[in-house]
């Protein structure tokens, strides 16, 4: 569950420890009251002056509170619970959101603008809104088509995989692909635990708490899947060029490498809930017409 904290004013010491939502205190004209960021925090660019606190799932706590904030932006799933129940103990205001659909982004952003006290970006997030809107009524006028999105691969390299980490759809990307007009060959597919289970080697365990939305798939289940298109994503693995020969070599017969369909993405128009959102809207339309998914 999201929560959202009152608060007495607008936020003047904010640390962020997402980079999406860095990225979109930026974007509301609150660059100024960002006090503190995660090592992945790369965007807008001129951020060098913002101290970092280490990683989304390894911040320096002493390092946060030193830095006085009275507001942290947080995220269920990039951040572990336990540094967020610390940092809430410590008597600091702590919003933690977690998108898992385009629709829940875009709601995400009226709750944050309200929270940073800048209720002249309404404006902004409803021209992204309408964006949004726009695409999912041209996504429903044209042909739909099956893709495969992978987020990780073993072996590292560029050569042939023994599996791919992909999304199921419970997924913020998921959900993006949908609005696209794309449907996830893997959208029904659970994560089974160990590895050995999800490859098909042995009997599966109980997950208990364990997180089920990112199946790790075989070279066999791709070629049986059939994708139309595939979406190389640059990040969390960061899917290269090499890799796209790579993949076009192992699965000739899919429908994706017959027709050479098969492409790098930006990862952050994929995974990035935020102000992203409208980049997202805007380019990746604009390479699926390249590859000729609209047609």
């Amino acid at each position: 569950m999201d929560v959202w904290p009152e608060l007495p004013a607008a936020p003047q010491r904010i640390v962020s420890l997402v980079p999406s939502l860095t990225e979109t205190v930026c974007d509301f004209g609150r660059r100024d009251g960002l006090v503190g960021r995660t090592d992945f925090c790369i965007f807008p660019a001129d951020l060098h002056d913002v101290p970092t606190i280490g990683g989304t799932k390894n911040p320096d706590l002493d390092r946060i509170l030193a830095l006085r904030p009275d507001l942290i932006l947080a995220n269920h799933e990039e951040n572990r619970p336990s540094d967020l129940e610390a940092l809430s103990a410590a008597g600091i205001p702590v919003a933690i959101s977690c998108p898992l659909t385009v629709a829940a982004g875009l709601a995400m952003l009226w709750r944050l603008a309200a929270l940073l006290g800048v209720p002249a970006m309404s404006q902004r997030v409803d021209l992204i809104e309408r964006a949004y809107e726009w695409q999912v009524r041209a996504a429903e006028d044209a042909q739909r088509r099956t893709v495969f999105c992978p987020i990780w691969r073993a072996p590292d390299g560029a050569g042939p995989a023994d599996w791919f980490m992909t999304i199921d759809r419970r997924t913020y990307v998921h959900d993006m692909l949908r609005v696209l007009g794309l449907d996830n060959v893997f959208a029904d597919r659970v994560r089974l635990y160990p590895l050995e289970a999800d490859l098909g080697r042995a009997p599966a365990q109980d997950p208990g708490l364990r997180d089920t939305r990112y199946p790790r798939v075989t070279p066999a289940e791709i070629t049986a899947a059939d994708p139309e298109v595939v979406l190389l994503p640059t990040e969390p693995y960061a899917f290269a060029q090499t890799d796209v020969e790579a993949l076009v070599a192992q699965f000739p017969g899919t429908s994706a490498a017959r027709q050479r369909r098969v492409r790098i993405v930006d990862g952050t128009y994929l995974t990035w809930a935020g102000t992203r959102i409208a980049r997202a809207l805007s380019a990746l339309p604009a390479i699926l017409s390249e590859i000729g998914t609209t047609t």
